[in-house]
């Protein structure tokens, strides 16, 4: 076995991939000789760096399970919606979940509201951070199984752990009473500790209406609307403007 060969088998062993890769490509490629012995490592340290980055990313978006494999560079601006392009600029560089603030997605149906939505935790994942994608009504189903089975705790443990949760189509429909308890419990755990998207048909005004019970409602909106980021969306379907392109 060669050095080359050997320092390969060491990499693989090291679970150095992206390094191993990048040392393969210069030897084959030839280019070695072009490199000092200090920009050949820089070389190796960055592919090394790009490679994990990359799973990393790939882990990320996976385990977040989007509604659409939405980015920032997707989002129209040119639509006649209300979108403010400046407001979700300054979103893009994720401070505001570094900070544990919330975002509020609204607006009528096909406006694109979940398509921002995922877009926003692709940008977050890029960052680095863990997102949860979840349809509101099968959070919900979900949570209620888990109760039955005792797996409750471990499913909000599960939850508190994301950076982010996106919760789609919030208030389709009124929440029941365990409902209510289950969204103060989460919201409890997470507020001023990690980020929230909530994306609903329904105008913040009406929530109260859609949560039920006074008092949750008003728990409920104290930790959600206060503080969030509010993308408010109007104009027709998206979905009918590009259908007659």
């Amino acid at each position: 076995m060669n050095n080359n060969q050997a320092t390969l088998q060491k990499l693989g062993q090291m679970k150095l991939y992206g390094m191993a890769r990048a040392f393969t490509n210069t030897m084959e490629a030839g280019t070695k000789s072009q490199f000092t012995a200090d920009e050949l490592i820089s070389h190796l340290v960055d592919a090394e760096w790009d490679d994990r980055y990359n799973r990393k990313l790939m882990r990320l978006l996976k385990g977040a399970r989007f509604r659409y494999k939405a980015s920032f560079d997707e989002i129209d601006f040119t639509l006649n919606r209300d979108l403010d392009k400046n407001q979700l600029l300054r979103l893009s560089n994720c401070q505001w979940i570094e900070s544990h603030q919330d975002s509020i997605v609204t607006g009528p149906t096909g406006a694109g509201k979940s398509f921002i939505a995922s877009a926003l935790g692709h940008q977050a994942c890029m960052y680095g951070f863990k997102v949860l994608y979840y349809p509101s009504s099968k959070l919900f189903a979900h949570l209620k199984l888990s109760r039955a089975d005792g797996s409750y705790l471990k499913e909000l443990t599960k939850i508190l752990k994301m950076d982010v949760i996106i919760l789609d189509d919030f208030g389709l429909e009124p929440l029941d009473v365990q409902s209510r308890l289950t969204l103060l419990e989460i919201l409890e755990d997470r507020h001023g500790r990690r980020s929230s998207i909530f994306v609903s048909q329904l105008p913040v005004a009406n929530w109260h209406e859609v949560i039920g019970d006074p008092t949750i409602a008003d728990a409920i909106c104290d930790r959600i609307i206060h503080n969030a980021h509010r993308i408010e969306l109007k104009g027709d379907s998206v979905r009918k403007v590009y259908s007659n392109n």
